[in-house]
C-alpha cells in the first residue's frame, strides 16, 4: 500500500517534459530579443554616423572672422602655421597680447620670433610663452590662469579647424565667464568638400571627433580629468616669458 502510495506522489511531483509549443514559445523570445537589440544597435549606429558627418561639415565649412577682436589672443602649439597667424593677429591689432601654449620647454622665444619673421621686440613687449600645458586640457588649464592674470574678458583662439571644437570645448569648461572667439586656421587637406575619400583627412576627422566626443562624455557624466600640465603645482612659470 505504501509503495502504491509512494509511486503516485511521484507521479504527480514530477515536472512536466517541455513540449514543442513551450520549446518554440522560447526560441520566439530569443528571437524578439536580437531584432530589437539589432534594431538599438543600428539606431545607435546611424545617430554616431550622423554625429560625425555634421562634425565633419562643421569643420570643413569653418572660417576665420572677417575683422577679429578682442583683448588678448591665444595660440594652442601644434605647427608654426599657427603661431604665425598668432603673430600677424597681435601685429595688426587683434588683440593686446598673446598667449603661445603648450610650448615645449627646450624652444625660447627669440627662436620663435626668428621662424615667425617677427620683431623681438614684439615678443619682449607683448608675447607669453606658456611651458606647463601637454595637451588640450592642460591647453585650456595654462589659459585660464593667464587670462585670471590679465582680467580679460574676451580672448581669440588660434588652432586648427579640426582641432577647435574640442578647444572651445574645454576652454570653456576651464573659464566659462571670458568670451572665446575661434579663429580656426584652415588645414589644406581639409579644405576640399570630398574629404571622405581623403584617406589622410578622413583618419584626421575620425580621430579628434572620437577626442571631443569622449569629452563631451566626460562632463556629462561628470568625470574627472588629468590636469594636463607638467607641473599642476607650479603657477608662476605658466606664462612666463623667455627672451634667450
Amino acid at each position: 500500500m505504501e509503495s502504491h502510495e509512494t509511486k503516485h506522489e511521484e507521479t504527480v511531483t514530477a515536472p512536466p517534459e517541455a513540449g514543442p509549443g513551450a520549446i518554440f514559445s522560447r526560441r520566439s523570445r530569443v528571437r524578439r530579443f536580437i531584432r530589437i537589440a539589432g534594431a538599438i544597435f543600428i539606431l545607435c549606429l546611424g545617430i554616431v554616423f550622423a554625429a560625425f558627418l555634421r562634425f565633419a561639415d562643421s569643420v570643413v565649412s569653418f572660417q576665420p572672422p572677417i575683422d577679429p577682436k578682442a583683448d588678448a589672443i591665444v595660440v594652442l602649439t601644434g605647427g608654426y602655421q599657427r603661431i604665425d597667424q598668432a603673430v600677424n593677429l597681435l601685429e595688426t591689432g587683434a588683440g593686446q597680447r598673446l598667449l603661445i601654449s603648450g610650448v615645449h620647454p627646450g624652444t625660447s622665444a627669440s627662436r620663435l620670433s626668428k621662424l615667425t619673421k617677427s620683431s623681438g621686440a614684439l615678443f619682449s613687449c607683448c608675447v607669453d610663452m606658456g611651458y606647463q600645458a601637454l595637451d588640450t586640457i592642460g591647453n585650456a588649464a595654462e589659459t585660464a590662469l593667464w587670462i585670471s592674470d590679465h582680467g580679460y574678458r574676451s580672448v581669440l583662439v588660434v588652432t586648427n579647424n579640426y582641432h577647435m571644437p574640442r578647444s572651445l570645448l574645454e576652454l570653456r569648461r576651464a573659464d566659462p565667464r571670458t568670451d572665446f572667439i575661434a579663429y580656426p586656421v584652415v588645414n589644406s587637406d581639409l579644405k576640399v568638400k570630398n574629404w571622405f575619400i581623403d584617406p589622410n583627412a578622413l583618419r584626421t576627422l575620425l580621430s579628434e571627433f572620437i577626442k571631443v566626443t569622449a569629452a563631451t562624455l566626460r562632463d556629462f557624466i561628470g568625470l574627472p580629468s588629468e590636469p594636463g600640465l607638467r607641473d599642476p603645482l607650479t603657477t608662476q612659470s605658466i606664462h612666463s616669458r623667455r627672451s634667450s
